[in-house]
C-alpha cells in the first residue's frame, strides 16, 4: 500500500479529544455528591447503558431506570447538568486537530459510542464540526463499537476501502476489531504519539512508531 492511498482518518472521541461522556469515574463523583449508592447506581448503569448509546431509549429513560427509580431529594435537571458538565477537553489533542485539519489532505470521520443528548451537547459545546467532516455515532446509527458492522458502514459512508483508512482509538479492543477488517488502526496513548503518526502519515511517512 501507498501512503497516498490513505484518505480517511477515523477517529474515537472519548479517551482522545475529550473525557468519557459519561464513564465509571463521573459515576463515582455523581455518587458522592448526590447521595447514591455506587454499586447500586453501577450495576443499572451497566444494564442499561448500552440501550441507550445505541439510541433505543432517551436520557431521561435511562435516568428513569439508573437514578429516578425511587423518589430523591434533587432535581432531574440538576443530575442532568452535572452529567453533560463531566465532559472537558483533553490536554493539547482537539486545538491542535482542529488546525491540522485544515490542510492535512485527508478527510476526518469521528466512529464514537455515545448516546443522542450526549453526542448533541459535545459536538456542539466543543465545536467539533471544526475536527470532523462527518460523525457515526452509535446513537444515530444503532451499532455501537465493538460491533465491526459500525466500521464497515463508516467505510461505506466515506466511500473507502480498509486500507484507505486509519483509525485512532485509545481502547485497545476496538482499535484490534479495526485491524481485524484491515483498518490501520493505533492505540492513542498520548497527544505526542498521535501527533508523531499523523505527522507522519501528511508527509507520506509509513515509518510509524
Amino acid at each position: 500500500m501507498k501512503n497516498t492511498d490513505i484518505r480517511i482518518l477515523f477517529f474515537d472521541i472519548g479517551g482522545i479529544l475529550l473525557s468519557n461522556g459519561w464513564g465509571h469515574e463521573s459515576r463515582k463523583l455523581a455518587a458522592e455528591k448526590f447521595g447514591l449508592d455506587y454499586n447500586e447506581v453501577n450495576a443499572l448503569h451497566n444494564f442499561i447503558f448500552n440501550v441507550y448509546e445505541i439510541g433505543k431509549i432517551s436520557l431521561d429513560d435511562y435516568l428513569d431506570t439508573v437514578i429516578f427509580n425511587q423518589p430523591r431529594e434533587f432535581l432531574r435537571e440538576d443530575f442532568k447538568q452535572f452529567i453533560y458538565a463531566q465532559s472537558v477537553e483533553l490536554p493539547e489533542m482537539l486545538e491542535w486537530l482542529k488546525h491540522w485539519k485544515k490542510d492535512c489532505g485527508f478527510r476526518i470521520i469521528s466512529v464514537n459510542n455515545e448516546g443522542k443528548e450526549l453526542n448533541d451537547y459535545r459536538v456542539e459545546k466543543f465545536k467539533l464540526h471544526q475536527c470532523f467532516d462527518a460523525f457515526i455515532s452509535s446513537c444515530e446509527v444503532k451499532m455501537r463499537k465493538p460491533d465491526p458492522g459500525i466500521f464497515q458502514l463508516a467505510m461505506g459512508i466515506a466511500q473507502a476501502v480498509p486500507e484507505q483508512c486509519v483509525y485512532f482509538d485509545d481502547r485497545i479492543m476496538f482499535v484490534q476489531v479495526a485491524q481485524k477488517l484491515g483498518i490501520r488502526s493505533f492505540q492513542h496513548t498520548s497527544f505526542a504519539s498521535t501527533k508523531k503518526i499523523l505527522e507522519g502519515l501528511k508527509k507520506n511517512n509509513l515509518q510509524f512508531l
